[in-house]
């Protein structure tokens, strides 16, 4: 397979691209079932449920896409949003599935984490992958760290550890034991949240060097799916947004100087009929990287997006027909990528075969702006 960094003009799964006919800007078809917000959808996406979707990082020129997926299969795609269009640019196979992806700050590389408990270095320029870090149970995410002080790789794993990596040596540089299997976590230097299965939530500061800042219990009654953190007005880590599998986001402040800035807020949930309310999983939160508002995606097939400091909603979807896995937004903020996928919130009779993975582009850039205070 060619290298990522190869000619953009043919497909590099083989043969000629694939990709749909240019259109004005990332617009997309009329609206269908598949497609009832008329979003962009990305061509060849996976052929089992993403577990994750990553824009590449302000250093690279152009803006690609990589998603990792149930099918052990981590792919890129290169976004073109004025002339709409994206074109599969290469894919690696793995041996189990791929549960987490990130990018190498410089963009040159992508990491994976996986169910055979480890986690794989994806060089573009040579399309060669390669183990860089190894846990005892799966590999549940992957951040890569950089910072002026060090730069490594984190991994979280269910054998209820967090590892700090140089990818050039077989043992961590660090490890943290955490009270249970880590479920999820973000980093955005300097600080770390990692939450666990025991619905625990521990901060590190990564100043110097890993250092734990704070643990508490969840503000959550129920299991966490997700976790982001947002921004202060200075563009530094303030505090996070956590998502359960019970339709409700908690905003949290690391330093919780006043009780009163935390707060809980029901989404992902169908209008109650006879005081009856169908309540689904969020599964994945994002923030704009500019306007500091946020996108839920959930269960329920519907993404919402909210501004918390006024502590509203902003807009919330047309209902899709499978649940929504994950969502990212593009290191400018003018592209939001959202996934659709089975994730067996209703068991093994709930999965439809004829009902496949799609992912979509949304120009969300001006939708996600905070809603004017004197309206």
């Amino acid at each position: 397979m060619a290298s990522l960094f190869g000619s953009s003009t043919g497909g590099l799964f083989g043969g000629t691209s694939t990709a749909q006919p240019a259109q004005t800007g990332l617009n997309a078809l009329g609206g269908t079932a598949d497609n009832p917000m008329k979003d962009f959808v990305v061509n060849q996406p996976p052929d089992d449920t993403l577990t994750a979707l990553r824009f590449s990082p302000s250093s690279v020129s152009s803006t690609f896409l990589t998603s990792s997926s149930w099918d052990n299969k981590v792919r890129c795609w290169e976004i073109n949003q004025m002339a709409g269009t994206a074109n599969p640019k290469a894919e690696q196979v793995l041996s189990s599935p791929v549960l987490n992806c990130c990018w190498h700050a410089d963009g040159t590389k992508i990491f994976t984490g996986d169910c055979e408990k480890q986690a794989k270095m994806w060089d573009l320029a040579s399309n060669q992958m390669v183990q860089v870090a190894a846990h005892d149970a799966p590999v549940k995410s992957v951040h890569w760290i950089q910072s002026q002080q060090y730069s490594c790789l984190v991994t979280g794993s269910w054998d209820k550890t967090v590892k700090f990596w140089d990818t050039k040596s077989p043992n961590p540089m660090f490890t943290i034991q955490l009270s249970e299997r880590l479920y999820c976590s973000d980093i955005m230097f300097p600080m770390a949240v990692f939450t666990t299965a025991d619905r625990g939530i521990v901060v590190y500061s990564l100043d110097g060097g890993p250092k734990e800042f704070k643990k508490f219990d969840s503000p959550l009654k129920y299991q966490h799916r997700c976790v982001s953190i947002f921004k202060d007005a200075n563009g530094g880590p303030t505090g996070f947004a956590l998502g359960s599998i019970e339709g409700r986001v908690a905003i949290q402040y690391a330093e919780g100087k006043d009780p009163k800035d935390n707060f809980t807020f029901k989404c992902h949930r169908s209008n109650a009929v006879n005081n009856v309310q169908d309540i689904f999983a969020v599964n994945d939160i994002s923030f704009h990287p500019t306007h500091n508002t946020l996108v839920t995606v959930g269960s329920d097939g519907r993404f919402s997006f909210w501004d918390k400091d006024a502590r509203t909603k902003i807009k919330t979807s047309e209902q899709f027909p499978l649940p929504l896995t994950s969502c990212s937004f593009s290191h400018d903020g003018k592209i939001l990528a959202y996934a659709i996928g089975y994730d067996w919130s209703k068991g093994h009779e709930g999965n439809d075969l004829n009902k496949k993975p799609k992912i979509y582009l949304r120009p969300a850039e001006e939708e996600m702006k905070p809603r004017s205070k004197n309206k």
